[in-house]
């Protein structure tokens, strides 16, 4: 079934000249869109139990035998396990490390998926994959996808935001309509009190005055579209600009967190951990949780946080702790103000990196590791998701998945399904054919972990 263009526009840019720049990227060879979800309309087609997701993106491989797949250490030559202590937590007796303390609080919230794999150890083309479903082309992100299918719940706001992102393709709509770009705030290392939403802000006008402009503007838009009724590009400029006026009031006032108390600063530990420890840059993710938190109150459909790198193979101790100690209390306190607002019950909250680490081992001074796409860990929280509950395993080693295997492939599926969008059937007609997130293999959803 097609779907006229024009009712599923929901821009994701901002900035009028940055806007149009934008939407015009890489449209030349659109085709007409498809789907059995009418695009856009934000109307869910089966029943969806997550309205909107925050994907915490720990970039680099995080160790999931040190973090939240319990293998105890033997000391057997080649028999790898944890050095770290290992516990408990809440009524469901999750097996948390003592790397994470502040988390662990929410250990009955947490649900592991100990038996993610993925087909490839390369970061650059396991990265790829996790975000677009491909390893080697650009392809549209997963917050593109999901933006196409649902728009956002703020007019006045994107639909899909990336904080603190690295490269432009993780983010990208690629074939989809450029209005479904992510929007982002930040580059990898920068300090994030400085990020914002390039050409929302000016001064150099009134708001009366930029209406008037912006009016204009688009009277001659319109009627360059009048006698070009197909062009999706011109559409896509059109909305784009003026959503980047409305912007111009909503998006200041979320980016400003001057407003929010000193307990909550300290809750999510704004500004600290600036200093670059090994491989831990100094991105300030407590600030990204907290504007996470804002996005999700505001109805933005897809934040992705990033923090990066755990790609740690000397000094793997120090480095991992860095990274965990600058993670836990920021995403512990936003699990907490999720929770307290009645937020986490419709907001999927999903962590996780490219691949995982083999264990260490006696023999390499239990101070470095590899890279391990086999079987390793990602969690979810919230959005209709079973709290307290481990789906899959990997083997005594964790070396390898055994049981449980989830795939990015389902994995997408999965988060689709649960924002009500038909994981294999959500399509986007390009280049002669038929594309989904899912590929060609398409995407089982896993079922079992749903409350």
């Amino acid at each position: 079934m097609n779907y006229s263009r024009r009712a599923m526009l929901r821009s994701t840019s901002c900035g009028f000249g940055y806007l149009a720049l934008q939407a015009l990227r890489g449209q030349a060879a659109l085709a007409e869109g498809s789907g059995k979800v009418a695009p856009g309309t934000g109307t869910p087609q089966t029943r969806a139990r997550a309205k909107r997701v925050i994907f915490l993106c720990m970039s680099g491989g995080p160790a999931h035998l040190d973090t939240f797949d319990y293998k105890p250490q033997t000391l057997k030559k080649k028999h790898p396990g944890s050095v770290y202590k290992f516990q408990q937590r809440g009524e469901s007796g999750l097996w948390i490390s003592e790397l994470f303390p502040e988390l662990s609080r929410h250990a009955d919230q947490l649900c592991m998926l100990n038996g993610m794999h993925a087909d490839t150890g390369i970061h650059a083309q396991s990265f790829l994959q996790l975000h677009t479903g491909e390893r080697l082309r650009e392809r549209p992100s997963l917050g593109s996808w999901i933006n196409y299918g649902l728009g956002s719940e703020n007019e006045n706001l994107p639909g899909f935001i990336s904080l603190n992102t690295s490269k432009s393709t993780i983010y990208s709509s690629a074939f989809l309509p450029s209005i479904h770009n992510g929007t982002p705030i930040g580059v990898n290392g920068e300090d994030m009190s400085n990020a914002t939403i390039r050409n929302v802000s000016s001064e150099h006008l009134s708001l009366r005055a930029k209406r008037r402009q912006l009016d204009f503007v688009q009277m001659m838009n319109r009627g360059h579209l009048a006698q070009r009724a197909t062009e999706d590009r011109l559409e896509s400029v059109i909305e784009s600009m003026e959503l980047g006026y409305r912007m111009q009031t909503a998006a200041p006032e979320l980016l400003d967190i001057s407003t929010e108390s000193e307990a909550t600063l300290e809750r999510y530990r704004v500004g600290q951990f600036k200093k670059q420890i090994g491989t831990c840059k100094p991105t300030d993710f407590g600030r990204q949780c907290l504007l996470a938190r804002r996005f999700a109150e505001a109805g933005v459909r897809f934040i992705e946080l990033n923090h990066g790198s755990w790609d740690q193979h000397k000094n793997h101790r120090r480095d991992l702790e860095a990274n965990c100690r600058a993670t836990d209390a920021p995403i512990a306190a936003l699990l907490d103000d999720l929770k307290d607002r009645d937020l986490l019950k419709d907001t999927l909250v999903v962590w996780g990196g490219e691949f995982g680490r083999p264990g260490l081992t006696p023999e390499n001074g239990k101070n470095e590791t590899g890279h391990n796409a086999r079987g390793f860990t990602f969690w979810l929280a919230g959005g209709g998701v079973k709290g307290g509950h481990v789906h899959g395993k990997t083997n005594e080693t964790g070396a390898r998945a055994v049981e449980g295997k989830i795939h990015f492939r389902d994995l997408h599926a999965t988060i689709l399904d649960l924002l009500g969008l038909p994981p294999n059937d959500l399509t986007y007609y390009y280049a002669g054919r038929q594309h989904r997130l899912t590929g060609p293999e398409g995407g089982k959803v896993a079922t079992e972990i749903f409350a």
